[in-house]
């Protein structure tokens, strides 16, 4: 096998491995994932971007060029992408963080449970999640109940009774159930009276 084959299928193999490393993360970001490895491997634009920036340079690799301004012109027209890449990449790692704590409140029947609102907009409007979070260190889960932009008139989310949400905004009252296995259940909606 010539160097030139090692390149390549080294860069092919770093890329799978990028993409295999963020899998676990995605899937750990959906309904009842696992909040740490959610937390460690759900960086789609650093993990999926490393591998999608191998996977071309494994395919530049893999290209003969038969003159040396034919590799200075290609090697010139991709550095600026790959500039321009890093910084994308570096810049989502450092402000796509988990957002700013706005409150956490555990049901005062279970201090497992534990109700969470964080702000994760990236500019001053605020962008509010409410999940709920249930266990504790790498076995914690998380459900999602929902999304509230400022033009939704989030208010406030609150335990309203054992094993009971309550999130309240201009438009609607939301009502969810938490059963003792710590899976969400609901949501009852409600209009809110002007």
């Amino acid at each position: 096998m010539t160097r030139r084959r090692q390149v390549v299928w080294w860069l092919r193999g770093a890329a799978l491995a990028a993409f295999l490393v963020y899998l676990p993360g995605w899937v750990s970001s959906r309904q009842g994932g696992l909040v740490e490895v959610e937390r460690w491997l759900n960086h789609p634009v650093v993990l999926l971007g490393t591998a999608i920036t191998l996977a071309v340079a494994s395919a530049v690799a893999q290209i003969e060029f038969r003159t040396r301004w034919a590799q200075i012109g290609c090697a010139a027209a991709l550095s600026p992408l790959l500039f321009i890449a890093a910084a994308i990449g570096a810049l989502a790692y450092v402000f796509g963080g988990d957002g700013r704590q706005v409150d956490r409140t555990p049901d005062p029947n279970r201090s497992d449970h534990v109700l969470s609102v964080t702000d994760i907009a990236f500019s001053i409007d605020p962008v509010y999640r409410v999940e709920l979070l249930t266990g504790s260190g790498w076995s914690a889960r998380h459900w999602s109940l929902g999304t509230w932009e400022e033009h939704d008139g989030f208010i406030k989310a609150e335990w309203s009774g054992p094993g009971r949400i309550t999130v309240t905004s201009e438009k609607e009252i939301r009502v969810f159930t938490v059963d003792e296995g710590g899976a969400l259940g609901g949501p009852s909606v409600t209009p809110r009276a002007r």
